[in-house]
Parts: structure tokens; sequence; C-alpha cells
């Protein structure tokens, strides 16, 4: 080999090694921003995680109690039973006001608690209609008028049925006002009144003249 080729190699092999160095540097720098990019998105996924996880806990939280509530709801009404209503032709009266006639237009609904007792109302309506027409006409005009009237003859109505279904009833202070001879046969009554086949008397109508 001449002095010359030799002084060629040489001068390549300078060339060559600095070269191979800024290579590798870029090779680090590379690995070291794909790392930096990966971490960072590892925390943002890990953050974004976090807040949904958070944000639905939040709503389960907020929905848990509603729904045990409808649960409850539903539980409770299928154990009361669905209500049902029978509604009465109006009833016409003549008062029992002695100084002018005057008379009663009332329109009633019966709330009951099943179709059975339903049933029962109609093969004795025209009991059920007598007693609650005498129930009606045993008021004055000025009773009546009041909603604490009104209320009355709703708890008389519901008795008055009971009587025409056959249900023994006991007049509202009937106990205290019998003797002792009296208020172990009123205690009987009571056992037979203790649940009457009418929940509630609504008034659809109600005119006085």
């Amino acid at each position: 080999m001449s002095t010359a080729t030799a002084k060629a190699v040489k001068a390549t092999d300078a060339t060559e090694v600095p070269e191979a160095a800024p290579a590798k540097g870029k090779k680090k720098l590379i690995i070291i921003i794909a790392a930096a990019v990966l971490a960072l998105a590892l925390v943002g996924g890990g953050a974004t995680w976090f807040l949904l996880k958070k944000k639905h806990t939040a709503a389960e939280a907020e929905g848990e109690e509603p729904a045990a509530a409808q649960v409850a709801t539903k539980k409770d009404k299928e154990a009361q039973g669905t209500p049902v209503f029978v509604p009465l032709d109006p009833f016409t009266v003549n008062l029992a006001d002695r100084e002018a006639e005057r008379y009663a237009q009332v329109g009633i609904t019966l709330e009951i608690e099943d179709s059975k007792v339903g049933d029962q109302i109609k093969v004795y309506m025209p009991a059920i209609r007598n007693n609650i027409l005498m129930a009606i006409a045993d008021h004055t005009a000025g009773e009546l008028m009041g909603r604490e009237g009104k209320s009355a003859l709703a708890e008389r109505v519901k008795r008055e049925v009971a009587r025409a279904l056959g249900v023994e009833v006991e007049e509202p202070g009937a106990a205290s006002e019998a003797g002792p001879a009296e208020k172990q046969p009123a205690r009987k009554a009571r056992k037979g009144a203790v649940a009457l086949p009418v929940k509630a008397v609504h008034f659809s109508n109600f005119i006085i003249q």
C-alpha cells in the first residue's frame, strides 16, 4: 500500500467516526422524546379515567335513592291494591229545612278496594241509594254548605253503604253514650265495622238550592 493510499484510508476513517456519534445521539433523543410522550399519554389517560369514574360513581349515588324510592312506592301500591271507583247516579233530595223548601243535587263516587266489592254494590244498589237519600235528607242546607258538613256527610255515606251490604256499623259516639250494659254489644259492633267496604267518598257535584 502506498503512502497516499494509507493517508486516504486514514482520512476516510477519521470522517466516519464523527458521523456515527451524532446518529447515536439522535436515536437517544428520539427514544427520550417517545418515552416522555408515552408517559404524558399514560398520565393524561389515567386522569381522564379517574374523572370519568368519579362522575359515574356520583351519578350512581344520585340515582340509587330515587330508584330505591320508586321500588318502595311500587311495593306499597301493590300491597295496598289498586283502588276501584264506582260512580253513582246523581241524587236530588229535599233537605230538612222547615223555613223554606231547599233541595240538594249531589254526585257521588265511591272508592273501594277491589272489584269484588263493586259487584256487591251493584247487587245492593237499590238499598244503597235509599240509605244515601235518607242520609242527605236528614241535613239542612246550612249544615251542608260548609266543608265540615260535607265531610260529615261523606262519613255517613260510608256507613250507610256498609249497612246496605250487611256490615254492622257503630254510630260515632254510641259507645260513650251507652250505659254499662250496652257497652259489650257496642264492642261487638265495632269488630264488624273495623274495615268499611268504602274507603272514601268523592263528591263530583254538590249543588244546594
